[in-house]
């Protein structure tokens, strides 16, 4: 049984990230698709998808432009729909695994500031290079052959890409959440959570808890690590830090100071230290809580 080839259509000439983006994000549904570029409304009338052109927004019809009076729409917070917003709204479920969470997460972190850019619902002057803009680069200058097909194509696979890492972030965060909050109740004392894994922990911990005051988890190398939890995201302030007279020691210094024979290291910062095992990384928690 041969796969369905979806046909989509969308203008050709000079593109931008929405656009774009909006078939790298198809190219992950629909395996099988067949890409017209084209401003001819008989053709366009004739394809199984409709992006960013043709003057039409009918979900129901798979028809998403947003250049029309009254454009397509805009989200609860004032954003406009793009075509890749109007995409996403339809298919970004399906895209991300049926997983709501990271859908709306990638709504959030990438779609809508793609469609912000995309209609201009921007303030002040842009600084520095956004990916709109970077997307925009695909296009070829005036001093290069006009070939905007093939440009396209480079952009959509850079896209692509980028959609695919947005997701498994945005996938991660989600089972980091669950799992760190998990850890969060079996606590056996709320000030030190501790995790049989590392997983990003920050938002949920400061979300969830406020008696949190360390984190112990294993690095990547197996050893252990005692972190500090910042009072906020961002924040050099911590809740409490580690034992002032530890600050900076390493190995047998920092052995002698604490009585811990496998003692490795502890940062001037007083935020992170650690030891080779994990029963006497919690014995510098104790001694932290107790400082």
């Amino acid at each position: 049984m041969t796969e369905q080839v979806q046909v989509i259509a969308t203008h050709n000439g000079n593109f931008h990230a929405d656009d774009v983006f909006a078939v790298a994000a198809l190219k992950h549904i629909f395996p099988s698709i067949e890409l017209i570029r084209t401003r001819d409304l008989d053709v366009i009338a004739k394809a199984d998808i409709v992006l960013d052109v043709g003057g039409i927004y009918d979900a129901e019809k798979d028809r998403f432009d947003h250049h029309q009076k009254g454009g397509a729409g805009a989200r609860e917070n004032g954003i406009p729909f793009s075509s890749f917003g109007l995409i996403w709204q339809k298919y970004g479920l399906a895209i991300c695994a049926g997983n709501q969470e990271v859908a709306n997460s990638l709504d959030k972190n990438l779609v809508s500031a793609i469609d912000a850019i995309d209609c201009g619902h921007v303030e002040g002057v842009a600084t520095g290079i956004s990916l709109s803009q970077t997307i925009s680069m695909f296009n070829p200058t005036w001093q290069e052959e006009s070939d905007f097909d093939a440009c396209f194509d480079e952009a959509v696979a850079f896209a692509s890409r980028i959609l695919t890492r947005f997701i498994a972030a945005a996938s991660g965060g989600v089972n980091a959440r669950s799992i760190v909050a998990n850890a969060i109740e079996k606590a056996a004392d709320p000030r030190v959570i501790v995790l049989e894994q590392y997983t990003p922990w920050k938002t949920t911990v400061l979300k969830l808890s406020q008696d949190a005051l360390f984190m112990v988890y294993p690095s990547q190398t197996g050893q252990w690590r005692i972190q500090t939890v910042p009072v906020e995201l961002g924040s050099f302030e911590d809740r409490k830090k580690l034992p002032a007279p530890w600050a900076g020691l390493s190995d047998k210094e920092l052995q002698d100071v604490t009585g811990l024979d496998d003692a490795m290291f502890c940062h001037n910062g007083l935020f992170i230290a650690g030891c080779a095992s994990f029963e006497n990384t919690m014995k510098m928690a104790k001694m932290a809580l107790d400082y």
